[in-house]
């Protein structure tokens, strides 16, 4: 295997020497007849012979060209742009680059003053490997950035959790990763305003220059820059759910010739209330009723966040640019208040005890990341060169107090305990990418990367006396855990694409070693090992109207760095969660065929086989009462299922899609006690529209009805459940501003209830999240609007798995 690596290396090595050859170009910028430069204006070169087209680009940010790869003729150059006359010259080409220097393009004597383009439709497009979702400039671009999230086809969003499916997806800005945990993306999301975001896309069959983790991405697409200048905003929301909550942010953004400069900032002030009845069916040796669990539990919520994003960039000269960058999430204050009060009845209904915990617990935490990039635009190809370093901390503490009551439901007993913890993690990644086309049609990427993580955790629990106050250390539950990991990986990409293909194929491999070590008990957990992750993507046009596509994918799927921890979090004394050092990564290998017709049907089917899947299950032990909720590997768990997609416009301004998948899935394993299997059908169905009204379109509306239907997750059971969402936007202030409203849960039926039934398990419970709730938004552009703002986040695949127990 290390050979196979080396050899990998070398290979990166000679292509990006390769690169270095010289080629004749033709170069020069574009600007009006105030030096202003054209951002986006064609530019295609044409022979003179037989006006046969060479090639074609488009300016950048700073009207600036660059044809490269030009054989000695003679050629016409053509540049144009809306508004603009048509400017065209003879060039020859003798062995040396053609500086063109500044062109000036003069205006067309049409007027344009009368008219008036708007863009107000959204757009579904259906790729071999990807769906993109085109938001910009409706009712969604006025909501937050979790809202699209909730629009988007296939994406389920409930509470902290983003699903593609059942598959937790990576989150990438900008084709580059979020650093933050799940639970911290849905608070940055949640207070995010989404008014520069151009798309979604849902990638379903990453290549291999994405982690090897990356099962499924969901990459959002921001508007980019147009000329520049200054532009800013800023933005507030109110929204009532059973209680208040506060948004509010502003976004600045500033570029010249030298620098771009965007920072990004919001504040939320959140309240929830989150509900919860749970039944435990506790069983004798023969699997039948002893005793019944009813479990009444009420969690309020109350956390204060500060999200900050800063990019810098650096434009050294036309091939080379330095960025820095900062990503943070800084949440002083978080505090959680649970009461439970269960009731303990017999096989027959009739009351015996009952108990009631009182659970408070403050959190403290900050997540910051610091970016270094380095790109260099060659003759042939682009290399860049990023640096990472996160640093995340994490405090808690937890006041947990329980008072018994007997079967004449008189107080005989109480007990209370306090627990400190904390968590630490370091994160260093070092990566480069290097792409070069080999043709016209095709395209090789090639890339390194090395990352380091360090996580050193601990936790103190004290059994407190009542009557004295006093607190005695609690040896069992006392412990801290150290985890380190590495990780080297190398992958090469190839992509061919002309008008009847589209065919992308790469190999990944990494490297991987981890050791965790628990202090108290001296259990130290080590795994090293080598792997290979293929991809494959192809898609054949018969025609505009039709066209086939299949794909393969392998990917990982490693355990969180919390799942790993040993340690015992008790929600009261008889509700815990446990760490399991002994998790496994899990090995999924994803395929896909499907047709699309006419630009408005798609059919997909799907075949999905996951080794080792994690999962967080309950475990009841029926000896001593207790629950466990614990992470464990899966032995078999099979997905598949067949999509139906359509979109289409049922008006000019009236836009619908409509998805449906029907799927099926297969979960094995054995607990100790028999292999235990079991299956369930399932129905996942989307139905959006997206509406313009109005003369000059500026009230924009979009509904999104969503129905996730009986499915099985982790041996439990989740019932049916319709996510509604209703979101009207109005433009004000010639179009400077708007106002928006939206509504979550129209018809109160997104919360869900789950049950397990096997062997010697029995429970059930039922959720109420908080999630009907109505918004109301303003937000007001300033400084130069015209321009359009941009944004980035690097890209970093250990901090998905950075959560904690409070998620």
């Amino acid at each position: 295997m290390k050979f196979y690596l080396h050899t990998f290396f070398i290979c990166c090595i000679l292509f990006i020497q390769h690169s270095f050859s010289q080629n004749s170009s033709i170069f020069g910028t574009i600007v009006d007849k105030e030096n202003a430069p054209i951002s986006y204006a064609n530019v295609i070169l044409l022979t003179q012979q037989d006006s046969t087209l060479v090639i074609g680009v488009s300016t950048n940010d700073e009207g600036a060209f660059r044809l490269n790869n030009l054989d000695n003729n003679n050629y016409i150059l053509k540049i144009s742009f809306i508004g603009y006359k048509e400017n065209i010259r003879n060039i020859s080409i003798k062995d040396d680059d053609i500086d063109l220097k500044q062109i000036i393009l003069e205006e067309s004597t049409e007027s344009l003053n009368e008219i008036n383009i708007i863009a107000k439709r959204p757009t579904f497009k259906k790729e071999a490997d990807r769906m993109v979702f085109n938001i910009e400039n409706t009712a969604l671009a006025d909501g937050t950035m979790l809202q699209v999230l909730k629009s988007t086809p296939g994406v389920l969003v409930l509470g902290d959790d983003i699903k593609v499916k059942n598959t937790i997806p990576t989150v990438y800005i900008n084709d580059r990763k979020v650093n933050l945990s799940t639970a911290d993306i849905s608070q940055l999301f949640s207070g995010s305003s989404a008014s520069a975001i151009k798309s979604v896309e849902v990638i379903t069959n990453p290549s291999a220059k994405y982690d090897a983790e990356s099962g499924v991405v969901l990459n959002i697409i921001m508007k980019k820059n147009l000329i520049s200048g200054y532009r800013g905003s800023l933005f507030g929301n109110y929204t009532q759910g059973v209680f208040p909550r506060y948004n509010i942010g502003t976004n600045h953004f500033f570029k010249n010739k030298k620098i771009s400069f965007n920072i990004n900032y919001s504040f939320n002030k959140n309240k929830l209330n989150r509900d919860a009845n749970d039944i435990i069916n506790y069983l004798n040796n023969t699997n039948e009723i002893e005793e019944t669990w009813t479990s009444i539990i009420n969690r309020n919520t109350w956390s204060n966040t500060h999200n900050v994003n800063l990019n810098f960039d650096y434009f050294i000269d036309d091939k080379n640019t330095i960025s820095l960058s900062s990503t943070g999430l800084i949440m002083p204050y978080f505090k959680y208040l649970i009461n439970n009060n269960t009731s303990i009845t017999d096989v027959n209904s009739n009351f015996l005890s009952r108990f009631t915990s009182n659970n408070t617990s403050n959190d403290d935490k900050y997540n910051l990341g610091f970016d270094l990039d380095y790109k260099h635009e060659f003759t042939k190809g682009q290399l860049s060169i990023n640096t990472h370093y996160t640093t995340y901390n994490y405090e808690r503490g937890q006041n947990v107090i329980s008072n018994y009551y007997d079967v004449n439901d008189d107080f005989i007993d109480a007990t209370a305990f306090n627990t400190n913890a904390n968590q630490n993690t370091d994160i260093f990644t070092s990566k480069m990418d290097y792409s070069t086309p080999l043709s016209e049609t095709s395209n090789l990427e090639l890339g390194l990367k090395f990352s380091d993580v360090t996580n050193k955790s601990d936790i103190k629990q004290f059994n407190v006396d009542l009557n004295t106050g006093n607190e005695e250390l609690d040896i069992q539950n006392t412990d801290a855990y150290n985890y380190f990991e590495n990780i080297l990986a190398a992958y090469s990409n190839y992509s061919f694409e002309n008008e009847k293909w589209a065919i992308s194929f790469g190999l990944r491999a990494e490297q991987t070693r981890l050791e965790g070590e628990s202090i108290s008990t001296s259990q130290t957990n080590t795994q090293d090992y080598f792997k290979w992750f293929p991809n494959a993507s192809a898609q054949y046009n018969f025609s505009d109207n039709f066209n086939i596509y299949g794909n393969y994918k392998r990917n990982i799927s490693r355990p969180g760095y919390a799942d790993l921890n040993p340690f015992r979090f008790f929600l009261n004394d008889n509700y815990i969660i446990v760490g399991n050092p002994n998790l496994q990564p899990t090995f999924i290998d994803h395929y896909t065929a499907g047709t699309r017709l006419f630009n408005m049907f798609t059919f997909e089917t799907y075949y999905k086989s996951l080794d080792g899947n994690i999962h967080e299950i309950p475990r009841q032990d029926n000896n001593t009462n207790i629950i466990e909720y614990t992470s464990v590997n899966v032995d078999k768990t099979l997905e598949f299922g067949f999509d139906f997609i359509v979109d289409f416009y049922l008006t000019k301004n009236w836009y619908t899609y409509i998805l449906t998948s029907f799927y099926n899935i297969e979960e094995e394993t054995d607990f100790g006690n028999g292999l235990i299997n079991q299956s369930q059908w399932s129905n996942y169905s989307v139905w959006s529209n997206n509406i313009s009204l109005l003369e000059d379109q500026s009230l924009d509306i979009n509904l999104t009805l969503t129905w996730a239907g009986k499915n099985l997750q982790g041996f439990q059971i989740i019932e049916d459940r319709l996510i509604s969402d209703l979101s009207i936007s109005k433009s004000i202030f010639n179009k400077n501003g708007s106002l928006s409203l939206s509504i979550e849960d129209l018809f109160n039926m997104q919360d869900y209830d789950t049950s397990t039934r096997y062997q010697n398990q029995f429970s059930k419970s039922k959720r109420n999240l908080d999630n009907r709730t109505i918004k109301l938004g303003f937000r007001y552009n300033i400084g130069n609007t015209k321009l359009e703002t941009n944004a980035r986040t690097n890209e970093l695949d250990e901090l998905d798995r950075l959560n904690n127990s409070s998620n």
